[in-house]
């Protein structure tokens, strides 16, 4: 096939201009890759800071732990071997309240949020009642028991832990001496007395976390009451606030979960809940996640090279000047530039004005190749050449406000 009978053949450069739009797929599926990586620098980079300034923290307990005797016995009714094993009891309400603190550190051009948190925790728990669990009270510890609170990174803890425990002031120390229930946390021993049908307990914790603060509804009631000059929260997990207030000042959350609102019991035996899985809380956002937006954007990028390339054809068809395919090849390329450039540009400034700049840039730099590598564009209003220029800023207005959403 001669190259004239391809300029004459509207069919065939329609065909071609179609293929190399699919073959830039190609480039633009690597931008995405790009900033994939960006992202997954900047998580890095928060992940850097979070481990020693302290993760994301996830409050769970208290919890009371009993040890007992399990006997195994023979068909004669002769003990083979003895285990001492754990019973675990939640309390019966929980309160917890507490402000958030945030702050903002940097690592090189990226910022993370992390934050201080007081909270206060207070609550009863009942007597144990073993004769639910089939336990003989011949085979109970009762001043080997422990009340254990789960706090999933121990690096945030600021100051010393003592957990009032029936008016008694107890010392708190690192580590469970069971993990059937917590993984990690701190413990204090107590000697339950033979009589008494409550025990209270309060406790206050002083700790550093960052993105996200979460509780365990460990009580027969739990209510959670959280504030902070937050602006930006997001309240997810198993439940969300019952009462909420989000302002320009910050946040209030209120949460009340029952016992029944969750899939495990009161009290058992060993290893069998995993508690965590019923987290609730808060999550700090940051205002701007311009790697959302710029992959947003991104995923358009089809739509707008076919945009183009469609008002250079038209220009082709009304000037009647063919445009070789390399030529499109390049203005594709040039298209694919510009989300290079929003990405680099939007981790240093505000996103809206990096779009803006980087939009301002491309349509130059295309209109540029137009006027001076193709000569298309003519200098009276009605030329065609005045279609590109409306299909481009046309392009543009619609990718802003796709970027928007």
């Amino acid at each position: 096939m001669s190259e004239s009978t391809i300029k004459r053949s509207m069919g065939i450069r329609l065909s071609i201009i179609a293929g190399l739009t699919l073959i830039l797929l190609i480039p633009a599926f690597m931008l995405q890759l790009l900033i994939h990586e960006r992202k997954n620098r900047r998580d890095s980079a928060a992940s850097e800071i979070s481990d020693k300034w302290g993760g994301t923290q996830t409050i769970i307990g208290p919890v009371l732990s009993v040890p007992f005797n399990e006997n195994l016995f023979d068909v004669n009714g002769e003990i083979l071997q003895t285990t001492t094993r754990y019973a675990h009891f939640l309390p019966e309400n929980l309160s917890i309240e507490g402000k958030i603190y945030p702050e903002l550190k940097y690592r090189g051009i990226y910022e993370i949020v992390v934050y201080n948190c007081r909270l206060k925790l207070s609550g009863v728990f009942s007597r144990p009642d073993f004769a639910k669990l089939k336990i003989e009270a011949k085979d109970i510890f009762w001043k080997d028991a422990l009340v254990s609170l789960g706090i999933s990174d121990m690096k945030g803890i600021k100051s010393l832990i003592t957990i009032n425990w029936n008016g008694s002031e107890l010392p708190a120390a690192p580590g469970i001496e069971t993990n059937d229930v917590i993984g990690s946390g701190i413990s204090a021993n107590i000697a339950l007395p033979a009589d008494g049908a409550i025990y209270d307990f309060s406790t206050e914790l002083d700790l550093n976390g960052s993105s996200g603060l979460f509780f365990a509804p460990v009580g027969k009631e739990t209510r959670v009451a959280i504030s902070s000059d937050w602006k930006n929260p997001s309240f997810t997990g198993e439940f969300l606030p019952d009462e909420r207030e989000v302002t320009s000042e910050g946040f209030n959350a209120k949460w009340k979960v029952l016992h029944l609102n969750r899939n495990y019991p009161q009290n058992w035996i060993g290893v069998q809940n995993k508690i965590a899985a019923s987290s609730f809380g808060v999550n700090l956002l940051l205002a701007v996640d311009e790697y959302q937006k710029t992959m947003r954007t991104a995923k358009y990028a089809l739509m707008f090279i076919s945009l183009t390339f469609l008002a250079f054809f038209m220009i082709e068809l009304l000037s009647r000047k063919a445009i070789h395919p390399i030529q499109y090849l390049l203005i594709g390329l040039a298209l694919l530039v510009f989300y290079t450039l929003l990405l680099s540009i939007s981790e240093h400034l505000v996103f809206n004005l990096a779009y803006l700049i980087a939009s301002a840039g491309i349509i130059l730099l295309i209109a540029m190749y137009a006027k001076f590598v193709l000569t298309i564009i003519a200098r009276q209003p009605s030329s065609p050449a005045y279609w590109f220029y409306y299909m481009v800023i046309y392009s543009s207005c619609c990718s802003f406000r796709i970027m928007r959403f």
